[in-house]
């Protein structure tokens, strides 16, 4: 199938959501390469020899979509925030899981200035960055929304305003606000305040 447009993928969401069967299967193999490379960006960050792929990933977030109800799919970048979300929340979990078996015993501490510029021979520590973020949700919901939707999800300044409905100028500087704090608070060396 080719890629279809912005405007056909929301029609695709919008008659999945009203029950359309036919609509989650086209849906499914219209995004499944996107969902991929989405994937394999979070994948990159992680330690070598995950236990989790890139397909198991894909699959899982797809899951927990589509099992979803009442959701109401604005456009392509809403559902792509969402699956970026998703993936996070995978990710996160499987680490919280791991962390809680090892008793960090390979956690490594980094700020998000070191995760953005990450090779893939590093592990990332996707907890900490994670309970920054819940924390900046605490502070301001719309720039640890700004946060996920740009660094997790991969959007573009444009798509992030399109799915927030704010300006560029907007996002960009909560952008910069919002990395600047998280980057304090990431600092393994930051004094208690």
């Amino acid at each position: 199938m080719k890629k279809p447009s912005p405007p056909e993928l929301t029609r695709l969401l919008v008659a999945w959501t009203s029950g359309d069967a036919a609509a989650l299967e086209k849906l499914s193999s219209a995004v499944y390469d996107e969902l991929r490379h989405l994937a394999r960006n979070y994948m990159r960050g992680e330690r070598p020899g995950h236990t989790l792929q890139t397909t198991a990933l894909v699959h899982e977030a797809f899951l927990r979509i589509i099992d979803w109800k009442n959701v109401e799919w604005k456009n392509r970048a809403h559902f792509f925030a969402v699956a970026a979300q998703m993936m996070r929340r995978i990710l996160v979990d499987h680490a919280r899981a791991r962390r809680n078996l090892k008793r960090g015993g390979e956690w490594k501490q980094m700020t998000l200035a070191e995760a953005e510029f990450l090779s893939a021979k590093l592990p990332t520590d996707l907890v900490a960055i994670d309970d920054a973020l819940r924390a900046l949700e605490q502070v301001d919901r719309r720039k640890s929304q700004v946060v996920e939707l740009r660094f997790f999800g991969g959007m573009t300044v444009e798509e992030t305003a399109e799915v927030l409905k704010v300006s560029s100028d907007t996002v960009l500087n909560d952008w910069r606000l919002a990395k600047s704090w998280l980057l304090r608070e990431l600092d393994p060396e930051k004094s208690e305040e």
